[in-house]
C-alpha cells in the first residue's frame, strides 16, 4: 500500500489513515495496533495523525463508519433490481461475504469493538450497522411472504437473526482456520440450507 500521507489534503488523509487501519488489522490483533504503528505504516509522525483524529478511539470510530457505509452500499447494489425477495437476500449474503473476504481485518476489529464492556461510539456503529442490515433483510422477509415465495409463518425476525449469525459464524470460522478464503468457498452452500429452511415447502 503505497501512502503518501505528508502531502494529502485533510479529508484525503483521514480517509487513507482509515485504510491503513483496515490494513493492518487484517494481518495483527487490531487491540495490538498502537497510533505509533499507524503513523508509520503511513510515514508520519504521530504528532501528524493526532491533527486529524484527536483520540485512538476516533480512529476507531472513523473505521467503523468507513465500514458501515461501505458495506451497506454494496448490499443495496447487489440486491437492486431483483425481484425476488430470496434471490435479493442470496445476492446480499454473498456481497457479504465478499466485502468480508476482501477486507479480514474489517470482523477482527467489529468482534474486538462488540467485546467491550463500556460503550464507545465504535461499538454504537457496529451495533447501527447490524440494525440497519436488519432492517434491509426483514423488509425482504416481508415482501417474501406476501409474495409467496416464503412461508406465510415464516417467524421473521428469528430469520434475519440466522441469516446475519450464519454470515458471522462463517466469519469468525474463517478466522479460526486462518484461512479468509474459506468464507468464499463455503458461503454457497451454506446459505443453500438457510434458503431451503425459510422457503416454502416443495
Amino acid at each position: 500500500m503505497s501512502l503518501h500521507g505528508k502531502h494529502l489534503p485533510a479529508d484525503e488523509r483521514r480517509a487513507v489513515t482509515v485504510e491503513a487501519v483496515v490494513e493492518l488489522a487484517g494481518s495483527q490483533n487490531p487491540s495490538e495496533i498502537t497510533t505509533s504503528a499507524i503513523a508509520k505504516h503511513m510515514n508520519l509522525t504521530q504528532g501528524a495523525l493526532f491533527r486529524h483524529f484527536p483520540t485512538k478511539d476516533a480512529i476507531w470510530q472513523a473505521v467503523m463508519e468507513w465500514v458501515a457505509e461501505r458495506l451497506l452500499a454494496r448490499i443495496d447494489r447487489a440486491a437492486h433490481g431483483i425481484e425476488s425477495p430470496l434471490a435479493a437476500m442470496q445476492a446480499m449474503f454473498m456481497s457479504h461475504v465478499e466485502f468480508v473476504a476482501e477486507h479480514p481485518g474489517v470482523p477482527r476489529m467489529m468482534f474486538g469493538e462488540l467485546q467491550r464492556a463500556e460503550s464507545t461510539p465504535a461499538k454504537r456503529m457496529v451495533q447501527t450497522l447490524i440494525q440497519r442490515c436488519g432492517e434491509r433483510l426483514h423488509r425482504l422477509i416481508e415482501n417474501g411472504k406476501a409474495c409467496g415465495e416464503l412461508s406465510a409463518t415464516l417467524d421473521s425476525e428469528a430469520a434475519v437473526t440466522l441469516f446475519i449469525g450464519t454470515i458471522q459464524g462463517l466469519v469468525m470460522q474463517s478466522l479460526l482456520a486462518g484461512d479468509v478464503a474459506r468464507i468464499r468457498r463455503e458461503a454457497p452452500r451454506v446459505f443453500a440450507i438457510y434458503r431451503r429452511g425459510i422457503g416454502v415447502a416443495q
